[in-house]
């Protein structure tokens, strides 16, 4: 709840002059070398938002993707617009449909690994260029509750286009403020726009308990990422009083799920369910997924760090009457609860999970914390 990204978009217009069509010489930008927080991902067509890109990482420490499509050397604008349009046009058929998305290079760094993520891409013809949207697509998950400021870059044309791309793409981000638009007259004063644009936005604290849940099953504690959403906030209120216990049954091959036993706020949204997603349905009602499945939810969060089959196993998949207790704790019951069935010698880390390895860190022997050094 505490992460940001930030989309810069620049956007190629239908109005683009002949100078934006070459691609330009520029610098490439500056990198620390894999080691901060923040992630600047780009997609240029034209060379414009490259240069974007290297005005903001001359001001700010950040790691830099770039995004490539699958086919190279398309002239997206040739023959009227033929291609960029029809891409657009099969995204709008169909925009919750994967294949309706052009295809771009395998991209292996993860923006779940940084807490501020700069993402540069174009916009086409009124809207965001169909390469960047597959990404957003693909990563609209990890990207959940995350926080999104967006600068968009374009000749003359107006941004409007595009800001509902990406909110429509990324519809569980918290918006950090209005879009920043530079036009090809402003171009040259990007790094002052970019300077003065930056001082404006509320940037995130470190990540505290409150971005995080609890959840507990058969003596077992895995950490929960939340989103920030009024959902989860109303339920984070709920569990600074007491913990709350429940009973989820599997249901679909894909899921478990039951009566929290009070209503949440809703914000939901056409949503494909990844396995680990915490899901809010109807207002009232909790699904902890081990599967897929697409229907209209509220997400509250992501368990972190386990496999599909190590879900399957934590979650009870298949079984009936599970009982789940929700906290803002970190399972000190659950602990208590493994150390007194005999196995006093048994060390698990603060999370609740067993250790195999205490050669080092912290971690609890018989309901008390220990140090290894």
């Amino acid at each position: 709840m505490k992460h940001f990204i930030f989309i810069l978009t620049a956007l190629l217009c239908t109005c683009c002059s002949s100078d934006n069509e070459a691609m330009a010489e520029v610098l490439s930008p500056r990198t620390n070398g894999g080691q901060g927080k923040t992630l600047v991902v780009y997609y240029s067509y034209t060379g414009n938002c490259r240069e974007i890109v290297g005005s903001l990482t001359s001001q700010m420490e950040a790691d830099v993707l770039e995004i490539q499509p699958a086919e190279k050397g398309q002239k997206y604008e040739a023959n009227g617009y033929e291609l960029g349009m029809a891409l657009l046009n099969a995204i709008n058929a169909n925009p919750n449909d994967i294949s309706s998305y052009p295809a771009i290079d395998a991209v292996v760094t993860s923006v779940a690994d940084y807490e501020n993520i700069i993402i540069v891409t174009p916009l086409w013809w009124s809207q965001m260029a169909a390469i960047m949207q597959t990404y957003l697509f693909q990563n609209a998950q990890e990207m959940a509750g995350k926080h999104v400021a967006l600068i968009v870059s374009s000749h003359s044309s107006g941004i409007s286009g595009v800001v509902s791309d990406a909110r429509r793409l990324l519809a569980d981000v918290n918006w950090m403020g209005e879009a920043l638009w530079i036009n090809a007259a402003h171009h040259a004063n990007r790094a002052s726009l970019i300077e003065n644009w930056l001082k404006t936005l509320d940037f995130a604290e470190e990540q505290t308990v409150m971005d995080k849940m609890f959840i507990t099953i058969g003596g077992q504690t895995q950490s929960v990422t939340l989103v920030e959403n009024a959902a989860t906030k109303a339920l984070v209120e709920r569990l600074k009083q007491a913990p709350v216990t429940v009973t989820l049954n599997s249901s679909g091959g894909f899921e478990i799920w039951g009566a929290l036993g009070f209503s949440l706020p809703t914000n939901d949204q056409q949503t494909t369910a990844q396995p680990g997603d915490v899901i809010l349905y109807n207002g009232s009602n909790i699904c902890l997924f081990y599967g897929t499945n697409s229907w209209s939810y509220t997400r509250l969060g992501k368990i972190d760090g386990l496999s599909e089959s190590a879900l399957r196993t934590f979650l009870k998949a298949g079984e009936s009457n599970i009982s789940v207790t929700l906290s803002l704790t970190s399972g000190q019951t659950a602990i208590n609860q493994l150390s007194a069935t005999g196995k006093k010698t048994a060390c698990y880390s603060v999370n609740g999970q067993k250790l195999s390895d205490t050669s080092h860190g912290i971690y609890i022997k018989n309901g008390k914390k220990v140090l290894s050094q």
